[in-house]
């Protein structure tokens, strides 16, 4: 997941600029600090993340995984904070994030990607 993200509205003309409601700002950050603080634990990990889409909604889930436990992390647009879940057994987090991408296709999300994080 990175870090920041940066738009030049130089190159953006008015009709595509984003109109979101999200504000990232400081407490967004302290949200996702364990989220993001889980990698520097540990050598090896790996990292998936869905975007699924509804409407005119978007929402991300991801996880990352370690030899000695995982962290999932949901962006919900309909929650005002991200949320993010520790847990000591990789194996049930990945059971977690399958059964809750299942749920949410049930629900009439579409999942428009998943795999490894994007960059850029």
């Amino acid at each position: 997941m990175p870090e920041s993200v940066v738009c030049s509205n130089s190159l953006m003309s008015d009709e595509f600029e984003l109109q979101g409601d999200f504000d990232f700002d400081d407490d967004f950050d302290e949200e996702l600090a364990e989220f993001d603080d889980f990698e520097d634990d540990f050598e090896e990990v790996s990292v998936r993340t869905a975007v699924m889409q509804k409407n005119d909604m978007i929402a991300l889930l991801c996880i990352k995984t370690a030899q000695a436990g995982a962290a999932i992390c949901r962006v919900d647009p309909r929650e005002d904070r991200p949320a993010v879940q520790i847990y000591d057994d990789a194996s049930a987090a990945v059971e977690w994030f399958t059964r809750s991408l299942r749920t949410s296709r049930k629900n009439g999300w579409n999942v428009i990607y998943d795999g490894l994080p994007l960059q850029g």
